[in-house]
């Protein structure tokens, strides 16, 4: 979402093109003083939990938000103070129950759909699942039997099934409405 109104001083905010490095450059700023509201990607923490004590299968949820029957990884924002390590684990441990007990990073993606950065982890996990209020439901799935959606960590789960020696298959997600 755009930002609306001046931090500083309240005026409302503007498209105005300005010198920048590279040349002019358009971005919300106030007419007033000066100020710029930058717009940088939001840092998003994403986890393909591996449940160790469940054969190795892979857990997905499904957001409570959402009206199809799409399961996806464990995501969240990382939070001011926190490593991305320490972020994923508070991540999967809140919105699952399960507590981390390995983890590895498998790459950083973009998502500019979102205006998001997608850092993601492959993570060892074990406990009893108990979802939090944010997801619907979960399933559990072995390696081979994961499909991937062609969008931000959608990309990280190809990776890393790729990284396992399993080329992944890929699901066309139904358009946006």
């Amino acid at each position: 979402m755009d930002a609306k109104f001046c931090l500083q001083c309240g005026t409302g905010l503007a498209w105005i093109s300005q010198e920048e490095d590279g040349g002019p450059k358009a971005r919300l700023r106030c007419p007033a003083c000066g100020w710029t509201h930058w717009n940088n990607p939001t840092p998003v923490l994403a986890a393909i939990v591996e449940c160790t004590d469940r054969e190795g299968r892979v857990l997905l949820a499904r957001n409570a938000a959402w009206s199809g029957r799409m399961f996806a990884l464990i995501t969240g924002f990382m939070e001011a103070g926190e490593t991305p390590e320490a972020g994923i684990a508070r991540e999967v441990l809140e919105e699952t129950a399960l507590r981390v007990t390995q983890t590895r990073l498998v790459g950083v993606y973009d998502f500019q759909r979102m205006n998001q950065i997608i850092i993601a982890y492959h993570v060892q996990a074990e406990g009893e699942i108990s979802l939090s209020p944010e997801l619907a439901e979960y399933k559990l799935f072995a390696p081979q039997d994961l499909r991937c959606w062609r969008a931000g960590t959608g990309y990280a789960l190809a990776d890393w099934l790729r990284g396992r020696g399993i080329e992944p298959q890929f699901i066309e997600l139904p358009p946006k409405t």
